[in-house]
């Protein structure tokens, strides 16, 4: 797709790593926050990370998102039409240079752990949120089975695994942080999300922590063909972690 604990303080608001679940702030009784989420989220078949944030609430005409030390992250202002009218949802989604380009530890210098501010303002009200960004991210899922066959590490991979309808994909429990990258810590995964595609065709579902395996309609893949997946699994601190792969639909 084009994600993504806690050692040390938190990860899932920095951006992949994570915002802290809960809101810490204050609002004023006509402008409110009611969402505000800081997260990393990480393609561990890639090779990327990203920052992420979801807001919502308001109207308001200006936000802002400060790092630790007050450092400035992010300033919007709007203007004429829109400044009056207000805006309300606000997502954003960071470049993700491969780790050829940008190491993962100098990413994670750039969005150290701590607490960011985010804050909205409309003339001359105000609401804040405190989350905290963690470096903790889950490991990525493992396991993984395309009905009784082994997934391929990625979709370049020579030997696809070839199933027949139905399909279901399983992959193992994630209960552990990345293994190389990030800091290690306790993880509780919060929910799954598999993602399935062929050329127009998609389809996403969120999973509860519990499931680990996806029944995949089988109208989708009556006809065959190749079918790209993802598997994202979500830390209690809002970072995201990533795998990809293919498979081929035999429709004998």
């Amino acid at each position: 797709m084009n994600d993504h604990s806690i050692a040390r303080p938190g990860l899932r608001a920095i951006l992949l790593a994570a915002l802290a679940p809960g809101l810490v702030g204050t609002a004023a009784a006509q402008l409110e926050l009611t969402e505000a989420e800081l997260f990393f989220e990480l393609n561990d078949t890639d090779g990327d990370l990203g920052l992420h944030a979801a807001i919502d609430g308001g109207p308001y005409s200006r936000l802002e998102i400060e790092g630790p030390n007050g450092r400035r992250l992010l300033r919007l202002s709007a203007s004429g039409a829109l400044a009056k009218q207000g805006m309300t949802q606000f997502a954003l989604e960071s470049a993700e240079p491969d780790f050829e380009e940008l190491l993962p530890e100098d990413f994670f210098w750039r969005f150290p752990e701590g607490p960011y501010e985010i804050e909205i303002k409309h003339r001359r009200e105000e609401a804040e949120a405190t989350v905290f960004l963690s470096h903790v991210l889950a490991a990525p899922p493992s396991g993984i089975m395309i009905n009784d066959q082994p997934a391929a590490y990625d979709c370049d991979s020579p030997d696809l695994p070839i199933v027949v309808n139905p399909v279901t994909v399983r992959w193992a429990p994630v209960t552990t942080s990345h293994p190389s990258l990030g800091a290690f810590g306790p993880v509780e995964i919060a929910r799954y999300q598999f993602f399935v595609e062929q050329d127009n065709a998609k389809l996403s579902m969120d999973l509860p922590p519990t499931v680990t395996e996806f029944a995949i309609p089988p109208d989708m893949t009556a006809d065959g063909g190749t079918f790209k997946f993802e598997i994202i699994a979500r830390a209690d601190n809002l970072n995201n972690t990533a795998i990809e792969s293919c498979f081929i639909v035999d429709p004998l």
